[in-house]
């Protein structure tokens, strides 16, 4: 019996990725095969994301409780990658000195030649550093068990927002390969992938030399779009600083690039996010918006906000409110401000009250449901072009499928075959968080 491996993701796209190339690194290297039981598991990692308040508690918590595995199974390996791997380091092997092995973002391609330093000799098998090109000049083969694939273009910030550990956790922007990321797609095309997703912490700030000429994200879109096999492309997460007019202009050229756009902007509030650091204001958003519905009017756009940042006031809320309202988001993400240790926004004075964030969050929340509700009902009696990703999770009977703008369908499914086709629906009911349809037999499959 092989060596079990159990890994545990929290976070971003971003950290799935990880993830995933984690498995495919240790299952080339070490022979793993992937559990679903952390109780039969051999080496359990986990991949942490420190980017909401008491990520470092939740990973303490979870380490206590492998550690009752480990005095079970003194041979059990326990590694924790990610974002509060970088941010904690050392801390970790001093408050869990059971844990064999500390990693960061940059060096998942480490994991197999640290499961292998032992302990038992004083050797710390700790590395949190950041070669960041290293680790894609690392990665396996890339790998698919489905129609839809995240390919990393980028990894890390440099736009240090006041209130994101990102850059400290991740380290600055650095682009990947063009050729590298040419041959991902085109492998995993060839395993039957038709939906690429492009992710990266700032994934529209991709800027790379390639032979006579500097790459950019709207340059990938087109150059992968012309990869047999590639029938959708999209991206994130993505700033609304470097929506550039090469962009946006490509919505124009690329039928392949989804009508659907996530665009973090935070907050409505031009003060507030003078005091994010986000260096734009809300015109701005609104400019890129608008540029892109001129040539994709059915543009869906969601967003991610930041509810009781320092200092937000009643009329700074109500901005946020305003901007809501008139953009009408679809799927967005909505917290309440996090203080991450080392920003400088954790220095700021908050006089706002807890109930007020919470007040204040529950209303953004039920205005951003209220418009995703609109979005569905009115896809009602519409045909939508939609990505069949697999057996429904509702019924056996049915498959799932992915609109444009991301809505799950459930439909009756007369050939398995449809899975990793796109296929015309007609949407009949929208339900809280799915649609239902039937085959439109007018298409069919593609």
């Amino acid at each position: 019996m092989g060596t079990k491996l159990y890994i545990k993701t929290y976070g971003c796209q971003m950290n799935e990725y990880d993830s995933d190339k984690t498995v495919d690194i240790l299952k080339e290297k070490k022979g793993v095969e992937l559990t679903n039981d952390v109780n039969e598991a051999d080496i359990v990692l986990l991949n942490t994301c420190s980017i909401r308040d008491k990520a470092e508690a939740k990973v303490y918590s979870e380490l206590g409780r492998l550690n009752k595995l480990k005095k079970k199974n003194p041979n059990l390996k326990i590694g924790v990658g990610g974002c509060v791997a970088t941010q904690e380091g050392i801390n970790i092997q001093k408050r869990a000195p059971y844990v064999d092995l500390i990693y960061g973002p940059q060096t998942l391609h480490r994991v197999s030649d640290l499961l292998d330093i032992d302990k038992t000799k004083g050797i710390k098998a700790i590395d949190i550093t950041f070669p960041i090109e290293e680790k894609f000049d690392s990665l396996p083969e890339p790998t698919s068990s489905g129609p839809s694939s995240f390919v990393a273009i980028m990894e890390g910030c440099s736009k240090y927002c006041s209130f994101c550990v990102v850059p400290y956790t991740r380290g600055d922007e650095v682009s990947r390969k063009p050729d590298q990321i040419f041959d991902e797609v085109a492998r995993l095309a060839e395993q039957g992938v038709s939906e690429i997703t492009f992710i990266g912490q700032n994934v529209n700030s991709y800027k790379m030399p390639y032979k006579d000429r500097i790459l950019r994200l709207s340059d990938l879109i087109e150059i992968v779009s012309h990869i047999d096999g590639v029938e959708r492309i999209r991206y994130t997460t993505s700033h609304p600083l470097d929506m550039t007019d090469d962009l946006i202009e490509v919505y124009q050229f690329v039928p392949q690039l989804v009508s659907q756009l996530h665009l973090p902007v935070q907050s409505g509030s031009n003060r507030i996010l003078e005091k994010m650091k986000r260096n734009y204001t809300v015109d701005v958003f609104l400019d890129s918006v608008a540029r892109i519905k001129k040539y994709r009017p059915d543009l869906r756009v969601s967003s991610d906000f930041i509810v009781g940042f320092p200092g937000e006031t009643d009329k700074d809320f109500k901005d946020t409110m305003s901007l809501v309202d008139e953009i009408k988001f679809d799927s967005s993400f909505s917290f309440i401000y996090s203080k991450r240790p080392g920003t400088p926004a954790s220095k700021l004075e908050d006089n706002t009250t807890m109930a007020e964030k919470k007040e204040r969050l529950q209303l953004l929340q039920d205005e951003l449901n209220k418009h995703h509700r609109d979005h569905s009902n009115k896809m009602i009696g519409s045909i939508q072009r939609c990505l069949v990703t697999g057996l429904s999770k509702k019924s056996p009977n049915q498959l799932q499928a992915r609109t444009e703008c991301n809505r799950v369908v459930n439909f009756d499914f007369q050939n398995i075959g449809f899975i990793g086709k796109l296929v015309d629906i007609n949407i009949e009911e929208a339900l809280s968080f799915s649609l239902l349809g039937s085959l439109h037999n007018s298409r069919g499959q593609n």
